[in-house]
C-alpha cells in the first residue's frame, strides 16, 4: 500500500518563497515536518491504494482536471489551527469551493472512496509548521506571525498527485485544467 494525496500546488517561485517560510520554522522553532511536503492546497487528504489501482484513479484525475478551469488564487496573511499549525491564509473563492466539491463527489461516485476517507470539511490554506511545533514555540512563533504581512497569488491550472516515498511527498503526477482564465 502507498500513500498518496490531491493538492494544488503554486508556481516554483512562490513554492520556494513557501519553502523560506517553512526553513524558517525549522531554525526558529525546531518545527521541521512542514518540510516533508512541497508548499500546497490539500483537495483530499492522504490516502492509502495499492500501487496496481492507479490505473484506474490515475485516468479518472485526468479525466476530472480535464473538466476544470483555472482560477487565480489569493494568499493573505497568516492563521492557525489550535497550538499545532501555523499556516498561510487561502482567500476563499467560489472556484476552488466548486473544485473541491466536484473532486468529493468523483472520488465517492467513480472511485468507491469511503465517506470517512474524503474531506468533506475543507479550509484551504498551506502549511508552514504543523505536528512537531510545540506549544511553547507556538506561541514564540505566533506572535510575530499573527501580524507578518504575506501577500501573493497563483493561477491554479491544474490539480496534482502526490505519492510517500516512505520519507516524504514527492510530486508524482500533474492533470491540467481544461480552460485557463
Amino acid at each position: 500500500m502507498k500513500l498518496y494525496f490531491i493538492a494544488f500546488i503554486p508556481h516554483e517561485a512562490l513554492k520556494e518563497n513557501i519553502r523560506a517560510l517553512k526553513e524558517e520554522m525549522k531554525e526558529r522553532f525546531n518545527a521541521q515536518h512542514a518540510l516533508k511536503s512541497p508548499a500546497h492546497i490539500t483537495l483530499q487528504m492522504p490516502f492509502k491504494r495499492k500501487e496496481e489501482e492507479e490505473s484506474r484513479f490515475i485516468p479518472t484525475l485526468e479525466k476530472f482536471a480535464g473538466q476544470q478551469s483555472g482560477f487565480l488564487s489569493r494568499l493573505n496573511g497568516f492563521g492557525h489551527f489550535s497550538t499545532r499549525v501555523i499556516y498561510i491564509n487561502v482567500e476563499p473563492s467560489q472556484a476552488i469551493l466548486d473544485i473541491h466539491a466536484h473532486l468529493n463527489q468523483v472520488l465517492a461516485e467513480q472511485l468507491g472512496f469511503p465517506e470517512g476517507e474524503i474531506r468533506t470539511e475543507f479550509h484551504p490554506h498551506m502549511t508552514i509548521a504543523t505536528r512537531d511545533l510545540s506549544k511553547s514555540a507556538f506561541k514564540e512563533a505566533w506572535k510575530e506571525f499573527q501580524y507578518r504581512d504575506f501577500q501573493d497569488s497563483f493561477m491554479a491550472e491544474s490539480i496534482f498527485l502526490l505519492k510517500h516515498n516512505g520519507k516524504h511527498w514527492d510530486i508524482y503526477r500533474e492533470f491540467y485544467f481544461a480552460k485557463s482564465v
